[in-house]
């Protein structure tokens, strides 16, 4: 587990690294600068990176040790590891489209999307309720479907470096793009999601893999434009002690 953990510590420092300097050198848009977005959203990161040893490790690893063993020999080992992959995505897929569709959650959730830049400190931005909220149904699903605690870890890996990745600032061979969206989420697929038009805004769902939005017909058709309005449509951005009531606000 702590060779897992020290991997993912290396590979976290290694890409976002890579990404800070690409969005520095190939930007698709050019960088704002603002220091109070960016303390904004460190900020939130701060505070979730408090919670992950306090809360969300301890439920997600109390999930995985305690589900009850159902599943059959087949489903184990390097095969059980593979489809625990493949359902977390899916669960992902599924808890964050339950995020723009029920209003409470939104609440929690909007706060990413009020972002009006994206960029690889998009990625970690999010209200600690909604992580926290994140990690107890999660939690369940892991209990539920038994899944093993490595592939969790393994999957966190995958959401982080992917988040930050299709977050980023980062112009890349538009054929090149459109190809490696056919298998996973690249930053002209989930920009759209970002769009300040809630038709858009409620599309384009996938975290890794884009399988799921083309299931679930949730693909939008628009295609990323260089200066596309990003945020929340209808509402501004807000500070940080704006986005932390947020969720107290009206849907």
């Amino acid at each position: 587990m702590e060779n897992i953990a020290l991997i993912k510590l290396a590979c976290a420092i290694t890409v976002i690294g890579g990404l800070f300097y690409a969005e520095r050198r190939w930007p698709v848009v050019p960088r704002i600068k603002s220091v109070g977005r960016i303390v904004s959203n460190l900020s939130l990161a701060g505070i979730n990176g408090l919670l992950s040893p306090l809360i969300i490790v301890p439920i997600t690893a109390f999930a995985a040790l305690h589900a009850p063993p159902w599943r059959p020999e087949v489903l184990t080992g390097g095969w059980g590891i593979l489809l625990d992959l493949l359902i977390l995505d899916l669960w992902l897929y599924l808890w964050h489209r339950a995020a723009h569709e029920t209003p409470f959650l939104w609440r929690f959730h909007e706060v990413h999307h009020l972002d009006e830049f994206l960029d690889v400190s998009s990625s970690v931005r999010f209200h600690f309720g909604e992580v926290i909220l994140s990690a107890i149904a999660r939690g369940c699903f892991v209990f539920l479907a038994d899944v093993n605690l490595v592939s969790v870890l393994i999957y966190d890996a995958f959401v982080l470096l992917g988040a930050a990745f299709h977050h980023a600032n980062v112009a890349l061979p538009a054929k090149f793009e459109k190809a490696l969206r056919l298998f996973i989420v690249t930053p002209s697929h989930h920009w759209v999601h970002h769009h300040n038009i809630r038709a858009d805004t409620d599309s384009n769902y996938a975290t890794v893999l884009t399988l799921w939005d083309r299931l679930f017909g949730t693909w939008s058709k628009t295609e990323r434009w260089a200066d596309m309005p990003i945020g929340t449509e209808g509402r501004a951005e807000k500070s940080l002690p704006g986005l932390l009531t947020r969720p107290l606000s009206p849907p």
